[in-house]
């Protein structure tokens, strides 16, 4: 008899376990935080440190890295662990990772303290990006999975403007360990509201390979690396595209990335309610969507109107990209969340880095229209594998 991971979850009518799914959220939130907090703390770090802005950013480039390949191997070091210890350490383990930034007395133990908190957001991530299921009833998982990753959506909008301006007016240090304190707000929450999470079929690397041979897997797995990276190929440089394509004053630059985050913040919710009609539908209304938006702001962008609109348009779409194709995961593996998660959640932490970099080299070669393009392209590329599988029975 096959074990599910969908059988965790608590049947219609059982309390379902929301205060956990905050607590997740708040888990989220703080990881992606702490991922990308350092892009606005690169300067003052490098001068104090003594190492060019370059040689900062390994503050993000190595954690990303590093959480691609932990999101997978965590899982299968763990076993059968239960989930709610797993979640806990990895919380504690981001906990001490930022007091580690905080009093580090050089740039070396500076990036071993970032080192650990790639493991600890490829983990969580792994086991918290499919734990919607195993917390409230089947109804409510696509509200249940986009509470959880609305948590991305704040720490862009709220949580690294938010440390960037407390590392201005403080220090940097003081930036990390702030965050260090809410980790251990986060950890206490976890230990107060999270219920024990029995791991209900333990992650190998045979159950790992085994998805990849799943038609709806790979097809997620493909569309979320054809989506990721020619978003991120494109908005690494949407500080550059909005001044110099739609002549917008650099001052206005700021805001209108908090616009972006919050309309990402909208459509995230608003997709998490449109995959209870249809995930295959809501997908690919999101993949041509991003088809249409970052190509017509090459042509039709050269305006400050124009760029704004199609920024907004952009940033709704792409809002509900991780919803979206985590609910596709869940639903073309059922009796595999976990693995099919963890192989997702490291296939979009490596397409962010792609991306950045295939960008860099398409303006550093062509022109910064030419990445607009590019990101176009390659969402009409996952629009065309996510068609033919409108008839696969759980996607409908």
């Amino acid at each position: 008899m096959a074990t599910t991971e969908q059988t965790a979850a608590p049947a219609a009518g059982q309390r379902s376990h929301w205060p956990a799914v905050g607590a997740v959220a708040l888990g989220t939130f703080l990881l992606v935080t702490a991922e990308q907090l350092p892009i606005g703390l690169l300067t003052a770090v490098g001068s104090a440190m003594d190492v060019s802005e370059g040689t900062a950013g390994l503050m993000v480039t190595v954690p990303s890295l590093v959480a691609a390949v932990s999101a997978p191997v965590v899982p299968v070091l763990v076993g059968a662990l239960d989930r709610r210890l797993l979640l806990l350490g990895l919380m504690a383990l981001m906990t001490v990772a930022n007091v580690g930034s905080a009093l580090a007395p050089g740039f070396g133990v500076l990036v071993a303290s970032r080192v650990l908190v790639g493991v600890a957001i490829g983990g969580f991530w792994a086991v918290a990006s499919g734990l919607a299921v195993r917390l409230v009833a089947p109804a409510h998982v696509p509200k249940a999975t986009a509470v959880i990753f609305g948590g991305v959506g704040a720490a862009n909008v709220f949580g690294v403007p938010l440390g960037t301006l407390l590392g201005e007016f403080t220090t940097w240090r003081i930036a990390f360990a702030t965050l260090s304190g809410l980790a251990l707000v986060a950890l206490l929450g976890l230990l107060t509201v999270l219920p024990p999470l029995a791991a209900s079929q333990p992650v190998r690397p045979r159950l790992l390979a085994a998805q990849l041979r799943n038609p709806g897997v790979r097809v997620g797995i493909l569309a979320t690396f054809l989506l990721v990276t020619g978003h991120f190929s494109a908005y690494t440089f949407v500080s550059p595209l909005l001044q110099d394509l739609s002549g917008i004053d650099e001052r206005y630059v700021g805001p209108l990335l908090l616009c972006f985050g919050v309309a990402g913040m909208a459509g995230n919710f608003a997709v998490g309610a449109l995959l209870a009609r249809g995930v295959h539908r809501t997908v690919l209304v999101i993949a041509l969507t991003l088809t249409a938006a970052m190509p017509l702001w090459a042509l039709l962008g050269g305006g400050a109107a124009g760029g704004i609109v199609l920024l907004i348009v952009w940033g709704l779409a792409f809002g509900g990209v991780s919803v979206g194709l985590q609910t596709w995961m869940i639903k073309t593996a059922p009796d595999a969340v976990e693995a099919a998660s963890s192989l997702w959640v490291a296939v979009f932490n490596l397409s962010i880095g792609l991306g950045a970099l295939t960008g860099g080299l398409v303006v550093d070669s062509l022109s910064l229209q030419a990445v607009l393009c590019l990101g176009g392209v390659c969402a009409l590329a996952a629009a065309l594998a996510i068609l033919p599988s409108r008839t696969h029975p759980h996607l409908r």
